[in-house]
């Protein structure tokens, strides 16, 4: 396994899987390698899980058929009109007003909240069940109440969606076939 170290500003020791055979290490400019060394050592079960886990998503995400230009142009235009409901339908509950709502191919985000009150979506949602698109559109207009992921605005999407976590590890469990189907 190749193992990349960046050393910063930092306190902790982090371990980030980029892929099946490579581990990006962020640590504090301090930290030996011995240190850094026995941080791996410590961590090789998750590490591991991580690795069948990446390997695992490669598999599945290799059996997909991208979806055509024309199936694309058409899935985006449902979601428009889909996500414009949603946020609709939940910005009461959450107490807030938004600006634009924008439909998008991204490839690290499933969702944004600008400053003025705009909101992102990521059309690979329209691919999850209606649940996980709720869970994005709750979290995003929540942004609109605290622009971080602070302890008030978790307590926030949870009074909304009591049960957002699952939500949640679904798109972190399921989130790179998606992404697949996409082309992204």
């Amino acid at each position: 396994m190749d193992i990349k170290i960046i050393k910063s500003k930092r306190k902790t020791i982090s371990l980030q899987l980029i892929s099946s055979d490579e581990l990006l290490v962020r640590a504090p400019m301090r930290a030996s390698r011995r240190t850094i060394n026995e941080v791996i050592s410590k961590n090789q079960p998750w590490i591991e899980k991580q690795i069948a886990r990446v390997k695992r998503e490669e598999k599945e995400s290799s059996n997909i058929r991208p979806l055509s230009e024309l199936e694309m142009t058409e899935l985006t235009e449902r979601a428009r009109d889909l996500f414009k409901r949603r946020v609709e339908y939940y910005a009461p509950f959450v107490g807030v007003t938004y600006g634009r709502i924008s439909i998008r191919k991204q490839k690290t985000r499933w969702g944004s909240c600008s400053s003025k009150g705009n909101l992102n979506f990521n059309v690979a949602l329209m691919r999850a069940p209606i649940e996980v698109l709720d869970y994005v559109v709750v979290h995003e207009l929540c942004h609109r109440r605290h622009l971080n992921h602070s302890r008030e605005f978790w307590s926030e999407v949870e009074r909304v969606m009591p049960d957002y976590r699952r939500w949640e590890k679904w798109l972190k469990d399921h989130g790179k076939t998606l992404l697949a189907e996409m082309q992204l």
